[in-house]
């Protein structure tokens, strides 16, 4: 039965036409019928795998950001490496979605507004506004504004070179003798073409950045400006000379602190003559007296030597006087030999080092003991979260009620544990490690000055590794030495939330110029105004 809404043509020819775009109609529904069942396929997909990602960022994020007790001890994966990871799946999600949004008007949700921080106040902004078009039907009448909506949005302008074109007129006077003009500027390449902004852009780039200079080559030529890398590695190896007074000064203030922490990394270096490289070492030491309550700003300093010898550091150190925080380095322990000189050294152990070999057998599952030390280990992290930034006496207090406990148990559990295993297993050479140094381990049971580890000197240390990978090696040992001294104040100024860059160039500026030094404490990095 034919419904009634429905004409059909009594023509013949007609209804044959009809009929095919019926059927052609259907076709096209089957298809699309088709192309909704694989889309909706393709989400559900996409949707498996964005909760998979999601999941795996929600891990990674525990891992990094979770309670020490979750966490059960330092990670295998270094801090770079978990930012590497988080950018991945963050742009992996990312991706997904676009995919699933690809051809759409608008997506399916819309997103709720988030509140917005906003954007630097120092910020150039720059005003765009627009107007609606006037369409023909507007004609004669009047407008009125009533409102607007302002959004804003981050841009950047590409760091471009400019030329600094410097005029010194020259006068004489009519009738007279002799010719008037101005001094020439000082700088610190004298009759060179850099500013001190470049030289302060090339080694905050190199080593802050972790840039090396061949690809500042490389990215300034685009700009077509010709920098070879060769004459910036002259002048930065100008600015270490004249930096050196800056970095004497700021390595004397980190041994006026009652505790300071050490620690030391490779640098390979261009052996001359050679073409080879051979392993040189960065000497890191570090005072931060902030988690003990102390008003000091933090600071690192970075010492280049050939050697990782006991003599390197006791030549660094000759005269201190106070703690020194370590890991388990054997050349540390020269210190508090009374023929050294060094007998007011106070050695501190790290207790991040031994708890990372407890926590290679942990995850591995090949130790019940070593899961139940980590887990212990966890909670004396626990009990320093809060008692940081308070005073040493408060510290020592919240220690002795909890702390001590933990330590007495942790030291019983290895001591009969260690009788009862292989003598040749990682789990004996843990125990081994923790128990030879137990005194040094003790010692923040009683002193409130001590931290629970040393994270604060190889926090301060890593940056220079990744400018290591990424330069493959110093040039020479005057390239290593210039790599410690630049590198102590940048990252000094970082430590101190200083803008590396504008402190170096207002600093060489004023060297440049002749600041006296007997005003250097003005120079540090903590003492900076723009």
């Amino acid at each position: 039965m034919t419904p009634p809404d429905l004409n059909l043509p009594d023509d013949i020819e007609a209804l044959k036409a009809f009929a095919l775009a019926m059927a052609e109609k259907a076709a096209r529904a089957d298809v699309l019928e088709s192309e909704v069942a694989d889309l909706k396929a393709r989400n559900a997909d996409a949707d498996e795998r964005i909760e998979r990602l999601t999941q795996i960022l929600k891990a990674f994020d525990r891992a990094r950001f979770g309670r020490r007790s979750e966490k059960l001890g330092s990670s295998t994966i270094d801090d770079e490496q978990q930012v590497f990871v988080f950018e991945e799946i963050e742009t992996g999600i990312a991706a997904i979605k676009a995919q699933i949004n690809k051809g759409r008007e608008r997506p399916d949700v819309k997103r709720p507004p988030r509140p917005r921080k906003g954007f630097a106040p120092h910020l150039e902004r720059v005003e765009v506004v627009i107007e609606p078009e006037d369409l023909p039907e507007h004609a004669g009448k009047r407008k009125v504004l009533i409102g607007e909506d302002v959004s804003e949005r981050l841009d950047v302008v590409p760091a471009r070179f400019r030329v600094i074109v410097t005029r010194r007129p020259k006068y004489a006077f009519k009738n007279e003798d002799g010719v008037i003009q101005a001094a020439a500027p000082a700088h610190i390449i004298e009759g060179g073409i850099p500013t001190e902004a470049l030289l302060a852009q090339i080694a905050v780039s190199k080593y802050a950045d972790g840039l090396p200079l061949y690809r500042q080559e490389a990215i300034y030529a685009r700009d077509k400006v010709e920098l070879d890398r060769k004459l910036m590695a002259q002048w930065m190896g100008k600015l270490g000379f004249e930096l050196e007074i800056l970095v004497d000064y700021l390595f004397d203030e980190i041994k006026k602190g009652g505790r300071i922490f050490a620690d030391e990394t490779t640098l390979p270096t261009l052996a001359p003559g050679s073409g080879s490289t051979k392993t040189a070492w960065l000497w890191a030491y570090a005072r931060d007296d902030r988690p003990f309550g102390g008003s000091g700003p933090p600071m690192v300093a970075y010492r280049f030597e050939d050697s990782r010898a006991g003599e390197c550091v006791a030549r660094h150190l000759n005269g201190y006087r106070g703690i020194l925080q370590v890991d388990g380095y054997a050349a540390y322990n020269k210190l508090v030999r009374s023929d050294r000189g060094n007998d007011g050294v106070t050695l501190a152990g790290c207790w991040s080092h031994s708890r990372r070999k407890f926590y290679e057998l942990h995850v591995a599952e090949s130790s019940k003991v070593a899961t139940e030390a980590v887990e212990r280990m966890a909670k004396l992290w626990q009990i320093e979260e809060t008692v940081r930034g308070q005073s040493p006496e408060a510290r020592v207090a919240a220690r002795q009620q909890t702390s001590a406990a933990i330590v007495a148990e942790l030291f019983a559990l290895w001591q009969k544990t260690l009788p009862r295993i292989s003598g040749k297993s990682k789990l004996a050479e843990a125990i081994r490690y923790a128990i030879s140094r137990r005194a040094i381990f003790e010692r923040f049971l009683t002193d409130g000055h001590i931290e629970l580890d040393s994270n604060i000197v190889e926090r301060a240390i890593r940056p220079q590794a990744i400018t290591r990978k990424n330069s493959l090696f110093a040039g020479s040992d005057g390239g290593g030495r210039t790599w410690a001294t630049i590198a102590t104040l940048l990252q000094t100024a970082k430590m101190n939330n200083v803008d590396p860059l504008a402190w170096l160039t207002q600093t060489l500026e004023r060297i440049a110029n002749g600041w006296p030094s007997s005003e250097i404490d003005a120079l540090m990095p903590w003492n900076y105004a723009a």
